[in-house]
């Protein structure tokens, strides 16, 4: 199965006031990657954490950290191939099925 997929987790050091009882966003980020990566070796992902906090220039990634800090979203944020999989509290059986999902329509091209 030849598939590349990046998936991008946004938060910040400082948690949110809900989430005291969580892991941070970039340890969030590091769970995922390893929980994943062992359940899908053969699917090339590209694993990318974006501080809220830190300016950048690229534009998907000014989008939502503007969205996350107007409350449209909670953070930690996971966006797989340009969608929202998962925020808050992630939960891994949903982020499988799209991973499931993509690669399976990504295989078919």
């Amino acid at each position: 199965m030849g598939c590349n997929l990046k998936l991008t987790v946004y938060g910040a050091e400082e948690k949110c006031a809900s989430c005291i009882h969580l892991p941070t966003a970039k340890e969030t980020m590091e769970w995922l990657e390893a929980a994943i990566t062992r359940k899908y070796p053969q699917i090339a992902i590209d694993f990318e954490y974006v501080d809220i906090e830190v300016p950048t220039s690229d534009e998907s990634h000014k989008y939502y950290a503007e969205a996350i800090k107007e409350d449209e979203f909670f953070y930690p944020l996971v966006v797989l191939e340009g969608v929202v999989v998962a925020e808050g509290n992630p939960k891994l059986k949903e982020i499988y099925k799209k991973i499931d999902e993509l690669s399976s329509s990504n295989s078919k091209k």
